[in-house]
């Protein structure tokens, strides 16, 4: 139980970058080794390749990007570069995708949602009105609808995460999640900064979770539904 990748993920012929997880050995070097990766292949060339296919209103494209053939975009979504898109991807409308963000093949972003400096293997998806800041997110991870991941502690230190009792600092004070291979985050759940998730683990909608979570578990929080009469009364127009 560590920070060490190879424990949340792999699948990695999932990605579509030869030889990028070449001498990675920790989560957080993922998010550093994307934004070095963009700005030399992408931003350095000033890369400007859209090979998808535009439904409905054009994209707002600004700065540099890539976009892989078979990927959709639909209306009114924005893409602020550098970012890298693979192939067969699905942007729906409304979408935002920021700086320094890297999607493997056959991904999908929701309508609405917003993944800024993310790092997605291939199947990975991102549901309707999310926001998923500063993560890693596994081959056909899943983050549900309107699940945040918070990705900055209050007093802007670094992130870090206490694992068998021992406090390591993840590098950078943006750090949202690390979600492994098929996991999921359920409608309206929150992850607080440097939240590490491992494999096949499920966490209930509206669950709040932080710190180191295990591979292959469900988390929920214990609820009791109340139920009442409740009177008659007819709503106004």
């Amino acid at each position: 139980m560590s920070t060490k990748l190879d424990y949340y993920f792999s699948h990695f012929e999932k990605f579509p970058i030869e030889g990028f997880f070449d001498g990675l050995t920790e989560t957080y070097e993922i998010l550093q080794k994307a934004k070095a990766w963009i700005k030399e292949n992408v931003s350095d060339n000033d890369l400007r390749e859209n090979k998808g296919e535009c439904r409905g209103d054009a994209p707002n494209l600004h700065g540099n990007y890539f976009i892989g053939e078979g990927t959709v975009i639909y209306n009114d979504v924005t893409i602020i570069g550098p970012v890298y898109i693979g192939k067969n991807c699905e942007l729906m409308p409304g979408a935002i995708i920021r700086p320094n963000t890297i999607i493997a093949d056959g991904c999908s972003v929701g309508h609405g949602s917003e993944v800024k400096h993310c790092v997605m293997f291939g199947g990975a998806k991102v549901a309707s009105l999310a926001f998923a800041g500063d993560c890693v997110l596994g081959a056909s991870a899943r983050i549900g609808s309107g699940a945040i991941t918070a990705n900055r502690k209050f007093d802007q230190s670094n992130a870090s995460i206490k694992i068998d009792g021992e406090r390591i600092d993840l590098q950078d004070s943006f750090f949202g999640c690390i979600l492994g291979d098929s996991s999921r985050l359920g409608a309206n759940c929150v992850t607080q900064p440097g939240t590490h998730i491992g494999p096949h683990t499920w966490i209930f909608p509206m669950t709040n979770v932080r710190g180191f979570i295990p591979k292959e578990k469900r988390v929920y929080h214990p609820r009791e539904v109340v139920m009442e009469d409740n009177g008659i009364v007819e709503l106004k127009p």
